[in-house]
C-alpha cells in the first residue's frame, strides 16, 4: 500500500513535527525561496544516503547544506575574509558559497561526494529558517524532485514526484524566486560562478572583486568544471521535463506546447502556449518557469518550444536552466 506523506501548512507544530522527523533521520520537504528543497539531517550518513537514493542522484553530485546563519555555516566550512563578506552582505539569501570543509564538520563526507569541500548557504525563507532552527542541526537540502527532472516550486510538485519517499512536506505555497541560488566557488584558485542565479555577478564583484565563469563576457563555468562537480547544476542535462525542450523557437513544429515571452508572443490561437511573463519582467519570467514548464509537460504535446528569452540579469540564469532542460539526455558530464 503506497503511504502519501503529510501535507501540512507551517504552523508552529508542523514545523516542530517536521524537525523531530528530521533529527530521526526522515526525509521532509520544505520551501525556501528558490526552490523546494528534499532535507536530511547532513550528519546522519543514513539519512544522506536516503535522501541521494529518494531523488536517484549520482553519489559523485555534492549537495548543498542549509544552516540558519553565518555563524552556524562557520562551524561547517573555512572561510576567508571573501567568503565572510559575502556571508554577511548575502545571507539569508539564494546565494551558495562552495568553500573547503573543516576537519570537525558535523556533516557526512557523503554531503561532500568524497571532496574536501562543502557548499552551504542561509536561506532567506521564513520556514526555511524556522525549520532549521527548531532542528538545531545543518540539513543536506537539494531540491525535492527525482533527479535530473524540473524543480518543484509548490507542494504539488513535491507530492507528484516524490510520493511516498519523503515523510513529510511542508506546505508553504508557491516559492518567490523559483530558480536555484547562485553558487561561487571560494574553494581554491580565483573565485569561480558555478551555478548563476537571483544573485548576479555585478552584486559580488561588487563585493569581492573579479571572478570568473558564467556570464555574459566569459566561457561558460560548466565547460571549464572538472568531471566531479563540486556543487549541484553542473550538469549538462538537468533541470529537464520528460518532453524535449526547444530553445529560442520562432515557429512552432507539429503538436509542440509554446512557452512564450513578453508583450510580442508571436503564436495565436489554437495552440497550447503559457507566457512566462506578457510584460516582459524576467524576476516574473524566472519565478514562473518551473510551474509553467511542469503544466506543459504533458502526454498530448510532442516538445515544448520556448521563445528566445534575453540573457540579461537573472536572464542569464533562466537560460542556464533552460540549456540544461534541452540538452540530450543521460548527459553526465559539466
Amino acid at each position: 500500500m503506497t503511504v502519501r506523506p503529510e501535507i501540512l501548512p507551517p504552523s508552529s507544530a508542523a514545523i516542530a513535527r517536521a524537525a523531530e522527523l528530521l533529527r530521526a533521520g526522515e526525509l521532509v520537504a520544505f520551501p525556501t525561496e528558490t526552490v523546494y528543497g528534499l532535507g536530511a539531517d547532513a550528519g546522519n550518513e543514513d539519512a544522506v544516503e536516503a535522501l541521494f537514493a529518494a531523488k536517484g542522484r549520482p553519489s559523485f553530485n555534492p549537495l548543498i547544506v542549509h544552516v540558519a546563519d553565518l555563524e552556524a555555516a562557520e562551524r561547517i566550512a573555512v572561510f576567508d575574509d571573501r567568503a565572510r563578506t559575502l556571508g554577511s552582505c548575502l545571507w539569508a539569501g539564494p546565494f551558495t558559497v562552495v568553500l573547503p570543509r573543516r576537519d570537525d564538520a558535523p556533516v557526512s563526507p557523503m554531503v561532500s561526494a568524497g571532496l574536501d569541500t562543502v557548499a552551504v548557504r542561509v536561506p532567506a525563507s521564513q520556514v526555511a529558517r524556522a525549520l532549521l532552527r527548531a532542528v538545531g542541526r545543518p540539513i543536506a537540502a537539494p531540491s525535492a524532485n527525482r533527479s535530473g527532472g524540473l524543480s518543484p516550486t509548490t507542494p504539488m510538485h513535491v507530492a507528484n514526484d516524490l510520493g511516498e519517499r519523503v515523510a513529510m512536506i511542508l506546505a508553504g505555497g508557491r516559492c518567490q524566486i523559483g530558480l536555484e541560488s547562485t553558487i561561487l566557488d571560494l574553494s581554491a584558485g580565483p573565485p569561480r560562478l558555478l551555478r548563476p542565479g537571483r544573485v548576479s555577478r555585478r552584486e559580488i564583484e561588487g563585493l569581492i572583486g573579479p571572478i570568473v565563469g558564467s556570464g555574459e563576457d566569459d566561457e561558460p563555468a560548466d565547460a571549464l568544471a572538472p568531471f566531479a562537480p563540486k556543487a549541484p547544476g553542473q550538469l549538462a542535462s538537468h533541470y529537464a521535463p520528460s518532453l524535449p525542450v526547444r530553445l529560442n523557437a520562432v515557429t512552432l513544429g507539429p503538436a509542440e506546447a509554446l512557452l512564450a515571452f513578453g508583450p510580442d508572443a508571436f503564436i495565436r490561437g489554437g495552440v497550447t502556449r503559457l507566457n512566462l511573463s506578457p510584460q516582459g519582467d524576467l524576476h516574473e519570467a524566472a519565478a514562473n518557469l518551473y510551474a509553467m514548464l511542469h503544466s506543459l509537460d504533458k502526454p498530448a504535446h510532442a516538445a515544448i518550444a520556448v521563445m528566445p528569452i534575453p540573457d540579461v540579469g537573472i536572464g542569464i540564469a533562466i537560460n542556464d536552466r533552460l540549456r540544461r532542460a534541452a540538452a540530450p539526455r543521460g548527459l553526465s558530464q559539466p
